[in-house]
């Protein structure tokens, strides 16, 4: 009993020690857990949000569009759940100038619900729900109405999709047809998309690196009122991968696995069955026009023989009457009666020469009998010439069916195709990486700092540890004095830094997540495993220095521990050997040199406590700076550009009509502008058709003219890069890439995240949806948003392939109109502000789709989820900092009670001992400072070199502020511990200090 009341007066007495462990564990396990658990906590519950919307796990495009037996063939792959056909349409409508929405029909199998907000969802035909964007930005709101104009060219399909007849069962019977929307719209209901949960009301409001160059809005449709029997996609669903979580990679090996099998089995039976049928559909559209053209010619023939019949007829009766007149004559001068009354009763036989020769005198004589003759020869020649012009056309269609008709491309989907979805899941990834970074700091500032703190706690209990193991006590039970010491504090230390770790900074991280995100459901959850392993983790750590403390001493015999410890033996330091610099230090410089150097022990406790100190808040600062900067350096420095017009193609001439009227622009260059996607290309068929399999990113595809490819320079900065090491990389002289027609540059910030280099092949995407396999060039310095530079030749080198003469901006390669450049970069005169109301008053105008001005993005971007977790860093740096240092500190003093009453008893004022102490701890916290920067910026290149976010690249940047910040706080830290420490160096006593131990 005496031992346990002496072991808990001792840990009363060490209440600091007991403090600096618990802070440091608290610390420690609230960043280990704290990121760790606001990501978590985000992807359950938008892992359970999109089971309960049925978010699609496979989506599947076609080039030609899907049909029924496409659909059926789906369903028979095995592992596949569900399959809905799905039907969509491309519409305009005006809403302060022309905007496009896609009309999506909500699916009837449960798969890609949207979710309600407001309203209720719309059930009859002509009712529509909305995104909350929409409301945001139309101002309608639930009652209004709406009228849409469907695009020319809204279908995904092809356009011989209007002249096929595939029925889904390989039967042509031409009855597809693309899908028709109501135009005549009511909005009842207001509703998130599964697909995109950007919150349009929060930060992804005003940041829009990540958005495209449309405007793009989606309206929910019911199937009643929808026509239309081709599919514009299919979604599925597969079996198992509900039960993973969407962001772990057992549910990407789940998916995977039916993926291939979509590609290895039904793709190509399909593809191959899809254009037989358009081929079936084309040649029975041939045969069904000319058997209809064969009657209509049918029909014209009877009508001009029937004409032509009557005209003989009336001819003959005229020549009958003719040759009888004369036959009466003749009798009448030949005066027989009998003869006359004999040809009275006979009408004359003429032979046909004769005949002949009347039919055409008396034509000849009649004006009108010559015209009709004429009307009937026209008639038959325009008959003869219509019967082998269309048979002429019909032959040709015939031939040309084959080629015309491309070859179906099937395009197999997963979740991460989805730019919403991706942009999450990169985005908690990110921040998830800094969480498994920092706490390895913490964690070996918590091992450094309770070495210190229980070796100095054992050695001022060593002659106790000699008594109590001299009278009979295990070394095992006097060590568990400090074990159970360490473990109560870090148990405690623990358990509050687990309440921070689950709940604090997890409601931190979601509130900033939901301004960027909408997660409905989002709840804080408690993972049992990973807190008791993260408490573990630090008590294995602190255990282990005690420990080690512990073993250190209890080797001696308990005679030796009960006798004073030895002093260390006296060393000449390195500063003495320059006599230059040693001569001239006074003597208290002499002690404080001495002092520091010769305890090597505490000397690298210090400096690299500290050191892991500054370089956190360095590191936190670096990363805050590298965002900060981002806007500046892309619209201000690589984009010399002041303007970006986006148009329709049908408005692109208006657009520019309308640009170039202004008197504005002082140079521009003619673009065309895609949203597509950039997808790593397989070792294999670069037509594999799986976008996502190897990493795929958003792009925004810039193809440039011919004639111009040397403008794009003046309106680009084009700067070669290399990748570098710690976040840098190698940027080559400005101007040295050119833009030609062997290949396509790519932007840095895309090329990073996927691991693409010059030379690499990688697969492209454009707007229509084609795909096709691209060399890279080069590799661009840009690092906000993802472009890539074509020029015009390459461009229809890649799309205006025989898989890609059906879309509605591909042409042949010979057409001099191939591309429609739809967008213009222009620099503009005025001030910054002038430029930003110029772009925003294009906007308004009908022609224009979108207007950005580089000079309102230099100024508004913000990325407010990084910086919200670089404060919550710095924040828990400087705290840590304090603890630190604050144990330090104490555990100096605690170590040299006996030296500083000497200097008490030799006539130092309390000032004056102050000074002496604190002098030696400013000089190793500058020191520990001096090492922090380099470190801090090294931490940082590593920890942003991580970072690979969707359309961005982190381009480490470290201000000279950002150094002195960390400097200044670190020193301020240390001068707010010596508050501290010197009313404990006024209460030590020096002659109860300098009493014998024996």
């Amino acid at each position: 009993m005496a031992f346990v009341k002496d072991m808990l007066r001792m840990w009363a007495h060490s209440w600091k020690r007991f403090i600096s462990i618990a802070m440091i564990t608290l610390l420690g396990v609230a960043v280990l857990t704290g990121i760790y658990a606001g990501c978590r906590d985000a992807f359950r519950s938008t892992d359970r949000f999109f089971d309960a919307q049925g978010l699609h796990d496979v989506q599947v495009l076609s080039t030609a569009g899907l049909s029924n037996g496409d659909i059926a063939a789906l369903r028979k792959v095995n592992g596949v759940a569900k399959v809905q056909a799905e039907r969509s349409q491309e519409v305009t409508f005006d809403l302060d100038g022309r905007k496009s929405a896609t009309m999506q029909e909500i699916g009837t199998n449960g798969i890609d619900q949207p979710y309600l907000q407001e309203g209720r969802m719309p059930k009859k035909a002509g009712e529509i729900a909305v995104t909350r964007k929409f409301i945001r930005d139309s101002g309608k709101r639930i009652g209004s109405r709406l009228t849409v104009t469907p695009e020319s060219a809204s279908s995904d399909t092809s356009d011989t999709n209007d002249t096929n007849g595939a029925d889904g069962t390989n039967e042509t019977n031409g009855t597809d047809e693309a899908p028709s929307f109501p135009t005549k719209l009511t909005i009842v209901g207001v509703v998130l998309d599964p697909q995109n949960l950007s919150n349009p009301d929060g930060y992804s409001a005003m940041t829009s690196f990540r958005s495209t160059a449309a405007t793009d809005y989606t309206f929910f449709a019911p199937s009643d009122g929808v026509t239309g029997t081709l599919y514009t996609s299919a979604t599925l669903l597969v079996k198992g991968a509900a039960a993973e979580s969407t962001f772990d990679e057992s549910y990407e090996n789940t998916v995977k696995q039916v993926t291939d099998r979509i590609d290895g089995t039904v793709k190509t039976d399909r593809q191959k069955a899809r254009r037989q049928e358009l081929l079936d559909a084309g040649n029975k559209k041939i045969v069904d026009a000319r058997a209809e053209a064969d009657k209509k010619f049918a029909d014209a023939q009877s009508q001009i023989d029937a004409n032509r019949q009557q005209f003989n007829q009336q001819v003959d009766q005229i020549v009958s009457m003719q040759a009888g007149a004369a036959a009466a004559g003749a009798a009448a001068n030949g005066a027989n009666a009998g003869a006359v009354a004999a040809a009275g009763a006979t009408t004359p036989q003429l032979d046909e020469t004769t005949r002949e020769t009347m039919r055409e005198t008396i034509i000849a004589a009649s004006p009108e009998l010559t015209q009709a003759k004429q009307q009937l020869d026209q008639a038959q020649s325009q008959l003869n010439e219509q019967k082998a012009s269309t048979e002429q056309t019909l032959k040709t269609k015939e031939n040309e069916l084959k080629t015309s008709i491309p070859q179906v491309r099937w395009y197999v989907q997963d979740r991460q195709s989805l730019g919403g979805f991706s942009a999450l899941k990169s985005d908690l990834d990110s921040i998830q990486s800094l969480g498994n970074a920092f706490p390895i700091v913490f964690l070996l500032v918590a091992v450094m700092m309770s070495l210190t703190a229980m070796a100095r706690m054992v050695e001022e209990d060593r002659s106790l540890i000699g008594t109590y193991v001299g009278l009979g006590y295990g070394r095992l039970a006097v060590a568990s004095r400090y074990l159970l010491f360490a473990l109560l504090a870090c148990l405690i230390g623990g358990g509050l830094g687990l309440i921070a770790g689950f709940l604090g900074i997890p409601a931190f991280l979601l509130v900033v997540l939901q301004g960027m995100y909408v997660m409905p459901g989002l709840r804080l959850e408690y993972d049992w495993l990973y807190g008791s392993l993260g408490i573990a983790l630090f008590v294995v750590g602190v255990l282990a220095a005690t420990i080690y403390a512990c073993v250190q001493e209890m080797r001696m015999t308990p005679a030796a521990l009960m006798r004073p410890k030895a002093p260390r033996a006296g060393s000449r330091i390195l500063l003495e050997r320059i006599r230059p610099v040693w001569n001239r230090m006074g003597f208290l410089g002499k002690v404080t040199a001495r002092n520091i150097f010769r305890f090597k022990s505490r000397l690298i406790m210090t400096v690299g406590g500290v050191a892991g100190c500054t370089a956190l808040i360095v590191c936190g600062l670096a990363i805050n700076d590298t965002v900060a900067d981002l806007g500046i350096k892309q619209y201000r420095d690589i984009y010399q550009y002041d303007l970006m017009v986006v148009s329709d193609d049908s408005d692109a001439s208006a657009m520019r009509t309308k640009v170039a009227s202004d008197g504005r622009v002082t140079s521009s260059l003619d673009v065309r502008i895609e949203s597509g996607d950039l997808t790593v290309a397989g070792s294999g068929d670069g037509d594999s058709g799986k976008a996502g399999s190897s990493g795929s990113e958003s792009i925004q595809l810039v193809a440039v003219p011919e004639k111009h490819l040397s403008d794009l320079g003046e309106m680009v900065t084009l700067q070669p890069v290399s990748s570098g090491m710690l976040g840098t990389s190698g940027v080559g002289k400005t101007g040295s890439l050119k833009l030609d027609d062997d290949g396509v540059i790519v932007a840095q910030s895309a090329a990073s995240a996927l691991g693409v280099k010059a030379g690499s092949k990688v697969r492209l995407t454009n707007g229509d949806g084609v795909q096709a396999t691209a060399k890279v060039s080069a590799v661009n310095r840009n690092l906000i948003g993802s472009d890539v530079y074509v020029s015009e030749t390459y461009y229809a080198k890649l799309f205006d392939s025989k898989d890609a003469k059906n879309t509605k901006n591909s042409k042949s390669s010979e057409d001099s109109e191939a591309l429609t450049w739809n967008a213009m970069l222009a620099k503009l005169s005025g001030s910054d502000t002038s430029q930003t109301d110029y772009a925003e008053s294009l906007e308004e105008d009908s022609s224009v789709m979108k207007a950005v001005s580089c000079a309102h993005m230099a100024d508004s971007f913000k990325f407010d989820l990084m910086g919200a977790v670089v404060a919550l860093i710095v924040a828990l740096a400087g705290g840590l900092a304090l603890v630190v240092l604050f144990t330090l500190a104490n555990t100096n003093v605690s170590e040299r009670v006996r030296e500083m009453a000497t200097l008490k008893v030799l006539g130092f004022f309390d000032r004056e001992v102050h000074h002496y102490v604190n002098r030696e701890m400013m000089i190793l916290t500058v020191m520990g400072v001096i090492l922090g920067l380099p470190l801090g910026r090294l931490v940082g290149g590593m920890l942003t070199m991580a970072l690979n976010m969707p359309s961005l690249y982190f381009e480490v940047e470290v201000k000279p502020l950002s150094y002195v910040i960390a400097a200044v706080a670190t020193m301020a830290f240390a001068l707010l511990v010596q508050l501290f420490v010197n009313p404990v160096l006024d209460r030590i006593d020096p002659i109860s200090s300098l009493k014998s131990v024996e």
